[in-house]
């Protein structure tokens, strides 16, 4: 629940602070909180941490005449972190020429001469002014994390992609275009070179943060609770989010092992039009909303992040190995690691990566390039779904395709939807041969792939979808893969080394018994959100018959 909004008073003189926290607290208690500070420097040391907990200030009662650091030095102070709150200095008789030169100064909304009595009369209609035109415009704080970052930093766009995917509520501060940015680094005892530097509503801020551990800090599953399970499934997309609801809801102790955020690819898309059951389509947030939320409460554990690094077979057990050190027994795995996007094979691309080139698009692209050019390159559902989606952002978004046309690549509903929005044009028969900017992308270097001839274009962003590649560089030397790299399985597995149970393998079933794989990752998927959800559903009823052999 957001905390009341704040009054702060100040004044050097205790028994002068007490009358008047008594009076404030009299009249306004039950909508604000009462706090009080004996003197300027501590009246700004509290505004710091009031910034920092974002809490929001209403209404300074500040006292004019104090020592070293005096009531319109206060003010001051306060601009810069509670630009909006209502001002009001408290004086004596002699003092009125310098309360009426603040009112420029320090924007000062009022001031009232002590003493103040009675309050009824002399103190509460003033009061009651300036805090009803402040909740006016008053909006509740946001009651979440906030991170300080930087726009073109990388490691701070990697974070605020984790969370937007994780689903976790923040709000992000740009330390460039943001002047409240630098007071709150102070107030952190931070510089730039510690960003992105997140701030939570109850602890201590985080320096340098990284996804993991602000997982840990905001209480995600980041370990498991057990040394072994029956089910471990690795990959939270939409193959996996169902094996980890069918395997906990039919018995199973079940774990889920996912590297970025659950949902995979699918969590990322604006829109799944196709998705039975959902005749005005669902988004892929909160389609895997449900799915986590699912899972779950079936009594699936999920970790994220979590980073597996191989599997070792000790027969009949499988040992996962994770990227922190740890293991955990499985008596039977699901691999559904899906899909990552091919490099785009463009001079200087990796060195741009992060800063307006990036493979994938989420939410926080979108609007970290709102209103720029954007380009989307790539012919196929994805590359379609997420031009459409960043129409939400920019009217100037261009597909880039090496064909004619996108009619061999794409679904003809998305296409439909294409030619129908006037903010989305296809560049056709171009390739693009260089990504240019310094820290970040600025412009685009095309070539024309039937003439060759070379343009270049400005350019905010570039979002690529150059078709996919699987995610088996761990498994590689465990179980059998074919050419591109996929997981065979059942009836497309070849002559079979060390397969040592009296049985065939089972649809879904690797080349090692009891390693099954579903989704984008096996060979032979095709690679449909539904088709996913289907073959990990699937998959599990296998894993119950490899455990009956057990």
């Amino acid at each position: 629940m957001t905390a009341k909004p704040v009054i702060l008073t100040v004044d050097d003189d205790p028994g002068v602070l007490a009358a008047v926290e008594r009076d404030l607290r009299t009249r306004y208690a039950s909508d604000y909180r009462v706090v009080g500070a004996t003197g300027g420097d501590q009246a700004i040391e509290t505004l710091k941490t009031l910034a920092q907990h974002d809490d929001a200030v209403a209404l300074l009662l500040v006292d004019q005449r104090m020592p070293k650091t005096t009531g319109i030095d206060v003010l001051r102070q306060s601009l810069a972190l509670f630009p909006d709150a209502k001002k009001a200095l408290l004086t004596a008789y002699a003092d009125t020429d310098v309360a009426i030169s603040a009112i420029n100064d320090v924007e000062l909304d009022n001031y009232i001469m002590k003493p103040w009595d009675p309050p009824e009369d002399l103190l509460y209609p003033i009061l009651d002014d300036l805090l009803d035109d402040w909740r006016d415009s008053y909006r509740p704080v946001f009651d979440g994390l906030r991170v300080i970052e930087h726009r073109w930093s990388k490691t701070s766009h990697d974070l605020k992609v984790f969370l937007t995917q994780n689903q976790i509520p923040f709000r992000s501060i740009d330390l460039e275009t943001d002047q409240k940015a630098q007071v709150l680094l102070d107030g952190a005892g931070a510089s730039a070179a510690d960003l992105p530097v997140v701030l939570f509503p109850d602890s201590e801020p985080m320096l340098q943060s990284s996804p993991a551990e602000v997982a840990e800090r905001v209480g995600l599953q980041t370990h498991a609770v057990d040394p072994a399970y029956d089910l471990v499934i690795i990959g939270g997309g939409p193959a996996g989010l169902a094996a980890s609801v069918y395997g906990a809801s039919e018995g199973l102790s079940t774990l889920l092992i996912e590297e970025r955020a659950p949902g995979g690819q699918a969590g990322e898309s604006s829109r799944i039009e196709n998705y039975l059951g959902f005749p005005k389509g669902i988004s892929g947030a909160d389609l895997t909303r449900r799915a986590v939320a699912q899972a779950t409460r079936l009594g699936a554990e999920i970790l994220v992040p979590a980073s597996v690094e191989r599997i070792e077979r000790r027969d009949p057990f499988r040992i996962i190995h994770l990227k922190d050190g740890s293991s955990i027994t499985a008596k039977a795995v699901i691999v559904a690691s899906g899909v990552t996007y091919r490099r785009l094979p463009a001079t200087g691309v990796d060195e741009l990566s992060g800063t307006g080139v990036y493979y994938g698009t989420s939410q926080i692209d979108g609007v970290r390039h709102k209103g720029e050019s954007v380009y989307v390159v790539g012919g196929g559902n994805s590359a379609g779904q997420a031009a459409l989606s960043l129409t939400r952002f920019t009217d100037d978004v261009t597909i880039v395709i090496r064909r004619d046309d996108l009619g061999a690549t794409m679904s003809q509903y998305l296409i439909d939807a294409i030619e129908a929005s006037p903010s989305v044009k296809v560049r056709a028969n171009a390739r693009i041969v260089e990504v240019i900017g310094e820290g970040h992308l600025s412009a685009l270097r095309f070539a024309d792939t039937t003439t060759s001839v070379e343009t270049e274009v400005s350019a905010g962003a570039l979002f690529i979808f150059i078709g996919q590649g699987a995610r088996t560089d761990w498994i590689a030397g465990l179980v059998e893969l074919d050419d591109r790299g996929f997981i065979m399985t059942g009836s497309d597995l070849g002559p079979l080394k060390d397969w040592n149970v009296d049985r065939d393998p089972f649809p879904f079933e690797s080349s090692v018994p009891g390693v099954f794989s579903a989704g984008d990752v096996r060979h032979g998927s095709i690679r449909r959100v539904a088709g996913a959800t289907g073959e990990g559903a699937t998959a599990v009823r296998f894993v119950h018959k490899h455990l009956a052999d057990l």
